[in-house]
């Protein structure tokens, strides 16, 4: 299980470091779906890696962040919808 959770964890900041670099580098928007899901499930897989170490401080953060990336992707649902 420990494996399972450090490999969460990696794929999170992997996700999360990639979104960052990528809109960085100009190569998605802010405003993008690839974008939010990208900090929506990075920050969904911190949760559980900080739970799992007790790292509530990060996790809080972390819920916080999946939190405003899966709103964002509710509201570009919605205004995409006719």
């Amino acid at each position: 299980m420990t494996i399972l959770v450090e490999a969460v964890g990696w794929l999170g900041a992997i996700l999360v470091l990639g979104a960052y670099i990528l809109v960085s580098m100009g190569r998605l928007s802010g405003a993008s779906p690839a974008f939010q899901w990208m900090n929506a499930l990075g920050a969904a897989f911190f949760v559980l890696n900080t739970w799992w170490h007790g790292a509530i401080p990060s996790m809080v953060l972390n819920i916080i962040w999946s939190g405003i990336g899966f709103a964002a992707l509710w509201r570009i649902r919605r205004v995409a919808r006719p």
